[in-house]
């Protein structure tokens, strides 16, 4: 029988009670600028606010032109304004409104619970004006907040959107889609940013369970013994030197109406990954590690979406969980392992254990006769050498399917790249004792880790995400707070939401 109990860590946060959940009836149209802060959009050489008794020469004077990325503060009738700067007028869009609501945000974060945002950006539709506002003023006043007892930035308690000429209807749908999709990230960054000895993998069962009790989805964990007993010798493998014991958690949403689709999902689920006996440097890419369950995640973010956006299809996910530590039991440089379905893997380096983890799940995900699968993990540093971290790359069999994933990643600014999947490079992965080795050479490695993957996917539509490159932010960047940013959640959200076969 599968495992379901829940976690008795006294340590673990409540992770239904992140600001975007308690916030949902505390966003608004402007029905005046009652508040404690406004932040106001403002266009080079365009409208000022006309209770703001200044001009354009004082600002500029005061070093304030509206360049994208700038502001200023100055004292109003309302309060404290912030005038956030957007470049020209033919230039915004979407993205830059988010990062700006996010840049006002941040700049009122010591002084205002309460933050009316006011934007006049004719051209662009209401709706999406309203959802990308709520998405960046929330998720750029995010902050960790579990495990200290003060910090000096504010909550954002209430948010007022002020939209020039705006709808009510539209603006109200974008702010209630903003608030979903803000509330996908907030999960996933407070579950990469919790510390390895407070979320372990029988802890993030019991985060899965309250969310979906909360949400509307089912979960099934199990443990070693159903492992063992259902050949996932990858996922055993990595966790056989571990203290803390494995869990692979199967979520599954199932529309009211008949599914238009099937969609599987499979995230890595690394809790801390130390390297195992392939022990990585001390370095602060080590420290890095508790975020190495970053597809997880945001797997188990994007699923509080999906009852919210009325997906349409089946979405199954398997969530692949444990850490990766070095003792006398753990995987040796040259042992096998046998996957789900039988191929073995010589382990040629035991800090390759995303893969490992991954190829139960993505044979799972197959054997339950999925429309599509799309696999998302912080597979390789090889990826952000190539990229660097504003994107993540993207592999894929499947153009179809590849382009629906580029689709929702432009719509949420959670940029990606194809990669090609050079078969030519394949032979890197070659053993002589086993079916396949779990790393290839010096070079390709991002191409290489997502060869492996291809192994057991068979002839099922297949997308792979590699964040590695985009996990986390060294500082405050627009929307993406510094910390764990929570990228691919809003992206996987998306994608459920609209996905047709």
């Amino acid at each position: 029988m599968p495992s379901t109990e829940p976690s008795s860590s006294p340590k673990r946060a409540d992770y239904t009670a992140t600001p975007a959940l308690t916030a949902i009836a505390q966003v608004s149209r402007a029905a005046g600028l009652n508040v404690d802060a406004v932040g106001w959009l403002v266009f080079k050489n365009g409208a000022l606010p006309k209770m703001l008794d200044t001009d354009w020469e004082t600002l500029e004077a005061a070093g304030f032109e509206a360049d994208v990325g700038t502001h200023i503060t100055l004292p109003s009738a309302h309060g404290p304004m912030v005038l956030i700067g957007v470049g020209d007028h033919a230039e915004i869009d979407l993205d830059g409104v988010r990062d700006a609501a996010a840049s006002a945000a941040r700049a009122t974060a010591r002084f205002a619970e309460s933050l009316a945002v006011c934007v006049d950006a004719p051209g662009l539709d209401d709706e999406d004006l309203g959802r990308v506002i709520t998405e960046g003023a929330i998720l750029g006043r995010y902050r960790y907040r579990a495990l200290k007892a003060e910090i000096k930035d504010l909550p954002l308690v209430r948010l007022t959107i002020s939209i020039a000429s705006g709808d009510e209807d539209p603006v109200d749908t974008g702010i209630a889609a903003g608030l979903i999709g803000a509330r996908a990230a907030l999960v996933a960054r407070d579950l990469c940013n919790s510390p390895g000895g407070h979320l372990n993998a029988v802890d993030l069962v019991g985060v899965a369970q309250e969310l979906g009790a909360a949400f509307g989805f089912g979960v099934t964990a199990y443990g070693p013994a159903e492992l063992a007993d259902m050949g996932c010798g990858g996922l055993l493998g990595v966790n056989a030197g571990s203290t803390q014991e494995a869990r692979m958690i199967v979520l599954e949403y199932t529309p009211k109406d008949t599914p238009t689709g099937h969609l599987g999902m499979v995230g890595k689920g690394i809790t801390y990954d130390s390297g195992g006996i392939s022990l990585k440097p001390s370095d602060p890419m080590h420290l890095l590690m508790k975020m190495d369950m970053g597809g997880a995640a945001a797997v188990l973010g994007a699923f509080t979406t999906l009852r919210d956006f009325a997906a349409t299809a089946k979405v199954t996910a398997w969530l692949m969980c444990t850490d990766n530590m070095p003792s006398g039991s753990a995987t040796k440089l040259g042992d096998v392992l046998t996957a789900r379905g039988g191929k073995t893997v010589e382990v040629k380096n035991t800090d390759a254990e995303g893969r490992l983890v991954m190829m139960d799940g993505l044979v799972l995900a197959t054997e339950a006769n999925v429309d599509a699968v799309i696999d998302i993990a912080t597979l390789t540093g090889a990826s952000l050498v190539a990229l660097g971290k504003s994107r993540a790359a993207l592999f894929g069999t499947s153009d179809e399917l590849v382009a629906q994933v580029e689709r929702a990643a432009t719509e949420v600014d959670e940029p990606v790249w194809r990669m090609p999947l050079e078969k030519k490079y394949r032979k890197q992965l070659d053993s002589d004792i086993a079916d396949i080795a779990n790393i290839g050479g010096p070079f390709a490695g991002a191409t290489t880790a997502a060869l492996f993957l291809w192994e057991f996917v068979g002839d099922t539509p297949w997308a792979h995400l590699d964040i590695a490159s985009t996990m986390q932010s060294e500082s405050d960047d627009a929307w993406r707070s510094k910390g764990a940013t929570g990228y691919g959640a809003r992206l996987l959200a998306r994608m459920a939401a609209e996905y047709t076969i």
